[in-house]
């Protein structure tokens, strides 16, 4: 399945645009983009789940607190996310099923460390074609 986004060129940092028919798709797409810029996501796997629930004060807010939450995993755990299942969103809470995978340095290349999901220029819009979200983040 080809993924719905692509990289932004920007000073010192990078971002992504991602794309998604409804909110749902997009904060799925906008969870695999950053674990797809992060690792290799073919040898991840499914291996672990869990429940998170997200909260913002409106859909930018929530969007870097969604990417904020899941680079935890990354930075804190150690644990590499292969797919988000959202099982509710709306303008203000996210509920989603995270499947990841602990690292493992013998099977996991990282090819970009990320610090930080940033405010800077946050973008999150319901078009008529779908839903977009532009995201810069710390590197």
């Amino acid at each position: 399945m080809p993924l719905k986004y692509r990289l932004i060129d920007h000073t010192a940092d990078f971002g992504i645009h991602v794309f998604g028919a409804d909110a749902g798709e997009l904060f799925k797409n906008a969870g695999t983009a950053l674990f797809d810029v992060l690792t290799d996501l073919d040898p991840v796997e499914e291996s672990h789940s869990r429940l998170i629930t997200c909260h913002g004060q409106d859909w930018p807010d929530l969007m870097v607190n969604w990417l904020r939450e899941l680079l935890y995993l990354w930075n804190g755990k150690q644990q590499l996310l292969k797919r988000a299942a959202i099982e509710y969103i709306s303008e203000y809470r996210l509920r989603a099923t995270l499947f990841y995978d602990p690292y493992d340095p013998d099977r996991h290349a990282i090819r970009e460390e990320i610090k930080a999901v940033t405010y800077h220029q946050i973008d999150v819009k319901k078009r008529s074609t779908g839903w977009e979200s532009k995201i810069i983040f710390d590197v």
